[in-house]
């Protein structure tokens, strides 16, 4: 029994689909494979530079911590310097000595400074008072 040929392209095309569709579909899962390999690949990359970024900016965030508190240790150091430097107070003194009525010899003699020192600061008030 033979079955003539009319009869069977339609099951022949059939099965050439089928095995085209197989083989499709058999690459396509090669090929999602492969993708998520990279993409798994690619993932845990991120995840290791995104580990080593966090800590590295943690670490400069610690240091830009302890560094204002230096800068505020030393602020508070420099205002104390400040306020106990002794040619101010000195200054200050001739200030206050000039609005008193003092002259240059009572600046050098009261607060120590020199003469170019006790002329400037009187001519300073005088300005200022003017």
């Amino acid at each position: 029994m033979s079955v003539p040929m009319s009869e069977m392209a339609p099951w022949l095309v059939t099965l050439v689909l089928a095995a085209l569709l197989l083989v499709q579909g058999i690459l396509s899962r090669r090929r999602m494979s492969s993708l998520e390999a990279r993409m798994k690949e690619r993932y845990d990359t991120l995840g290791r530079e995104l580990h080593a970024a966090t800590s590295g900016s943690m670490g400069v965030g610690q240091r830009v911590v302890q560094a204002e508190r230096e800068i505020h240790e030393l602020r508070g150091l420099l205002d104390e310097m400040r306020q106990n430097d002794p040619l101010r107070i000195s200054y200050d003194e001739a200030s206050r000595l000039v609005e008193l009525g003092a002259d240059v010899e009572d600046l050098m003699n009261t607060c120590g400074i020199s003469r170019p020192e006790a002329e400037l600061v009187t001519a300073l008030k005088k300005k200022q008072a003017a």
